[in-house]
């Protein structure tokens, strides 16, 4: 097994994925010592449980949730699984309002860019609300507030608003929507909540962009969902939902079962799950603190618009991009480049163990496909020079070709 294993491609090298892929040697042993504790039984590992808490009310610290005695959230398997409870919330909110207004609640939607992860789409099916997915149009490719209000109406549970987004790394604007939301309010007295999708920008806009609003400062955001395992510096497997406070949260979503002699709450869909993840959180927390995770943070957008501005003096390429708010650039082929792709790009990149997606663009700008670079705690400017020395050898021979050797359909596979 260990031998083919060697077959794996190196996770450092990987800038596909979100997904942390070092830790401190520390954290590796915390894990390793925590790998047999089940986070759902709180009576037999009570600290790894008061661990789990004390993560919480630091991120509804962190992101200026209301005073409360004891914060509301929870971790998660990742952040998929955060996403569905909040949705499931918007969903049951919105059901106990229309019931208590006596009008139909059948026939629930929620809003969102098209450019929303694939959870959204699993619980929009798995709990039968429509998605209202809003195209991309020429060069707004993200979801915004006029046309986040345009497709609200009295059965919208909610909009979901991207702290950024996994296509180019940008931030959708959440102050924005939410005040478009206020307008329609008063004009419909229709009241549609915001959550928002902070996979990856609530591990970062707290820290490198701390005056920029969009989190429970505005009144309208119910619940964040964020990934400990993407900018929360953990390896995979650590999610964390939290609401603005207990009434966001509906009380008939969360079960009290009697496990191993104590009678607990429990509103994850999970039951059995690892708890090594929510120590190496906490470790983090501790370890790094706010200026930590600000110089990490930090290095990563330096190192990121440093490579963004190498690749664009390159010449055969043009940035949508520059990493100025996720530590996350796309980039494509100029126009008149006709005889090479970024698929072919991708492809001879990965010749020297460079994993760089290439993607096509949904719905509405499908003529429109990208190169992406995510940069993630231990990509550092040496290996970003890498990267372009290895993108300068390659050209010369892409250059040559007469017509592009590989599309969407026949480049290697990375999925979104």
């Amino acid at each position: 097994m260990h031998d083919e294993l060697m077959l794996d491609g190196n996770a450092r090298l990987n800038v596909a994925t979100f997904v942390s892929t070092w830790m401190e040697p520390q954290a590796d042993r915390l894990m390793a010592e925590c790998a047999d504790k089940n986070m759902i039984d709180k009576d037999e590992y009570p600290q790894t449980a008061d661990l789990e808490m004390r993560c919480v009310s630091i991120l509804s610290r962190l992101w200026h949730a209301p005073e409360a005695v004891q914060a509301t959230g929870c971790s998660t398997t990742g952040s998929s699984e955060a996403a569905m409870l909040a949705g499931l919330a918007l969903k049951r909110r919105w059901q106990q309002r229309r019931r208590a207004a006596g009008a139909p609640a059948d026939r629930p939607n929620l809003v969102m860019g098209i450019n929303v992860q694939v959870c959204w789409e699993k619980f929009a099916a798995y709990w039968d609300v429509e998605m209202r997915l809003i195209p991309m149009e020429g060069n707004r490719l993200i979801l915004s507030a006029e046309e986040a209000v345009r497709h609200c109406d009295e059965n919208t549970i909610g909009v979901v608003a991207i702290l950024g987004s996994t296509y180019d790394g940008s931030y959708e604007p959440v102050a924005d929507i939410c005040q478009a939301l206020d307008e329609y309010q008063k004009r419909t007295g229709i009241d549609v909540p915001v959550h928002v999708d902070g996979a990856s920008g609530a591990f970062v806009a707290p820290f490198v962009d701390p005056d920029l609003v969009w989190d429970f400062r505005l009144p309208r955001v119910a619940s964040i969902n964020a990934s400990g395992h993407k900018y929360g510096l953990v390896y995979p497997g650590v999610g964390w939902a939290v609401w603005r406070d207990a009434e966001a949260l509906p009380e008939d979503l969360i079960f009290w079962v009697n496990y191993l002699g104590d009678n607990m709450p429990t509103f994850a869909l999970n039951f059995s799950r690892p708890g090594a993840q929510v120590i190496a959180q906490y470790y983090n927390f501790l370890r790094l603190g706010h200026c930590g995770y600000r110089r990490v943070q930090s290095y990563a957008r330096e190192v990121a618009t440093r490579l963004a501005g190498r690749i664009a003096e390159l010449g055969p390429f043009e940035l949508l991009t520059r990493g100025d708010q996720l530590p996350v650039f796309a980039f494509k082929m100029r126009d008149e480049i006709r005889n090479f792709t970024v698929f072919d790009v991708s492809g001879a990149l990965r010749e020297r163990g460079w994993q760089v997606p290439a993607y096509q663009f949904p719905k509405n700008r499908e003529d429109l496909s990208a190169l992406r670079v995510v940069v993630r705690r231990g990509f550092t400017h040496d290996l970003a020079d890498m990267l372009v020395d290895d993108l300068k050898k390659q050209l010369p021979r892409l250059e040559k070709q007469h017509t592009p050797q590989h599309d969407r359909t026949t480049a290697s596979g990375f999925h979104h």
